[in-house]
C-alpha cells in the first residue's frame, strides 16, 4: 500500500437546446417528461458561468491507483473527526479578497482543516491572496466555479459536516469495488455525478473530457455495456413525449417550424413509411403525434449533434454531441433527459475508431462537413461503465468530492444500515 499522501490540493447555436433522450424506465429516471427548449428564445443566463474545472490526473478512477487513496482518505477524515472536525461557517454576503470580516477566521481554519492551506501568520480575518488560493483549491475538489471567492455555494460546500464526508467515501468505495475489478485495458468511463467521461488506455487516460448529464427527473443511469458503433450525421427520431408537449403547439402556432427545424413527418401506409407534407396534417386533433413520426434530419441544428455513440442499453440512451456548447462551462451539468452530451466528442469518437484501419480524425470531420450520415463499426467492442462516483480521489491524494443531486448515496446509505 503507497504512502497517505496530500488530502487537499487539490456560437449562436448556444441558444439551442433539445433534450433529446427518452423512454428511459422510471426506476432510473423518475417521473418527469424531457423538455425541449425554443432555439429562438432569447439566451438564458443559465448557461452563462464561470468554467468549473477538469480533473487533471492520468491514472484511472476505475483502478488500484484510484482504490486505495479512497481507503486512506478515509482513514484521514476520520483521524480529522477524533480532533473535532470542523466549525460551521455562517451563510451571508460573498467574500472575497481584501474583505475583513470575522467568518474570514472561520474559512481559514476549515481549509487548513483538510489541507487546502497551510498554518501561517497574518491577520487572520483578512481574506488575503493565500486564503484565496486555498479557496480555489477547495472549489477545484469539490467542483466549484474558481473563483476564489466564498460565495453561497463554496461555504455550503464547506459546511458538510466531516461526519457526512467520511460516510460519501465509504458509499463511493463501496462502487468503485464493485466495478473496478472488471475493467480491461481499455474502455470509456463515464463519472456521472462527477460530470466527466475518461477514455482509458493500458492503464492511463488517453482522454477526459466534460459531460452533461441528466437532470434530476431524468436521471442518467449506471449501466455497464459495450459501445459497439458511432454514427456521424445522425438523425434525431423525436420522442413521442416531446413531439406531443412542446413541439405541437410551436407547429399550431407556425406552419413553417417544422422546416426550419428540419424535421420531416413521416407516416406508415401499405406497409412502409413515407414522408407527407406537414401541410396536409391536422394538427389541432390531439392524437395527432401518435399516427405520425417525427424525425429531424442531420444538420448543425440537429439535437444530438454531429456524432451519437452506440451501446445496448434498455434505457435507450447514448453519448452524443451537442449544439448547446456554453453548458459545458458550468459548474453543474445535469441538463439533459438522460443522455450523455460529451465535450470534444470527435476526440472520443476518433479514439474509439482506432485501430478499424479507415476512420481516422480527418475522415471524421470531412464525412461530417459533408453531411452524410453514416454508422462506423468500432474494430473491436469497447466496453463503457457508467457509475455514479460522487467521491473519489486522484493519485496524488486530492480528495473529490460532488454534490448527491440523485440522492443516491442518501439511499444507498439506508440501506447499508
Amino acid at each position: 500500500m503507497k504512502r497517505f499522501g496530500k488530502i487537499g490540493g487539490f456560437d449562436i447555436l448556444a441558444l439551442l437546446a433539445i433534450f433529446a433522450c427518452a423512454g428511459t424506465p422510471a426506476a432510473a429516471s423518475g417521473a418527469g417528461e424531457p423538455q425541449w427548449i425554443d432555439p429562438w428564445a432569447p439566451p438564458s443566463a443559465a448557461a452563462e458561468a464561470a468554467e468549473a474545472p477538469l480533473a487533471k490526473s492520468n491514472v484511472p478512477t476505475l483502478s488500484d491507483e484510484g482504490f486505495w487513496p479512497v481507503v486512506r482518505a478515509i482513514a484521514a477524515y476520520k483521524e480529522i473527526a477524533r480532533r473535532g472536525g470542523w466549525g460551521r461557517i455562517p451563510d451571508g454576503e460573498r467574500l472575497e479578497q481584501g474583505i475583513r470580516d470575522a467568518r474570514v477566521a472561520l474559512i481559514r481554519k476549515r481549509l487548513i482543516a483538510t489541507g487546502d492551506m497551510a498554518a501561517g501568520s497574518g491577520d487572520p480575518l483578512l481574506f488575503d491572496r493565500g486564503l484565496a488560493e486555498g479557496v480555489r483549491r477547495f472549489q477545484a475538489r469539490h467542483g466549484l466555479p474558481l473563483d476564489g471567492t466564498a460565495g453561497h455555494a463554496t461555504i455550503a460546500a464547506m459546511n458538510v459536516p466531516v461526519a457526512a464526508r467520511i460516510r460519501q467515501l465509504e458509499v463511493n468505495l463501496k462502487r468503485l469495488n464493485e466495478v473496478a475489478p472488471k475493467v480491461g485495458q481499455r474502455y470509456v468511463f463515464v463519472n456521472i455525478a462527477g460530470q466527466e467521461v475518461e477514455a482509458v488506455e493500458n492503464g492511463r487516460i488517453a482522454l477526459r473530457k466534460r459531460v452533461i448529464v441528466g437532470k434530476e427527473d431524468r436521471q442518467t443511469p449506471e449501466y455497464s455495456s459495450r459501445i459497439n458503433s458511432v454514427t456521424l450525421n445522425p438523425y434525431w427520431n423525436v420522442p413521442q413525449s416531446i413531439a406531443v408537449k412542446d413541439l405541437l403547439p410551436k407547429i399550431k402556432a407556425d406552419p413553417r417550424f417544422l422546416e426550419r427545424m428540419g424535421i420531416r413527418v413521416l407516416k406508415w401506409s401499405n406497409g412502409a413509411e413515407r414522408e407527407v407534407s406537414s401541410a396536409s396534417v391536422d394538427w389541432s386533433s390531439p392524437a395527432v403525434t401518435s399516427r405520425y413520426r417525427l424525425r429531424q434530419d442531420p444538420s448543425r441544428l440537429n439535437s444530438l449533434g454531429t456524432v451519437k455513440v452506440n451501446f445496448p442499453n434498455p434505457y435507450s440512451v447514448y453519448l452524443h454531441d451537442t449544439p448547446v456548447k456554453s453548458l459545458f462551462s458550468r459548474g453543474a451539468r445535469n441538463f439533459s433527459s438522460g443522455c450523455v452530451r460529451v465535450e470534444g466528442v470527435r476526440d472520443l469518437a476518433a479514439w474509439l475508431l482506432a485501430g478499424t484501419g479507415s476512420w481516422n480524425r480527418a475522415r471524421i470531420d470531412a464525412t461530417i462537413a459533408g453531411g452524410e450520415h453514416m454508422d462506423a463499426a468500432l474494430a473491436a467492442p469497447v466496453p463503457i461503465y457508467m457509475l455514479y462516483l460522487t467521491a473519489w480521489v486522484d493519485s496524488d491524494g486530492t480528495v473529490n468530492f460532488r454534490n448527491d443531486v440523485y440522492r443516491r448515496d442518501t439511499k444507498q446509505s439506508a440501506l447499508s444500515n
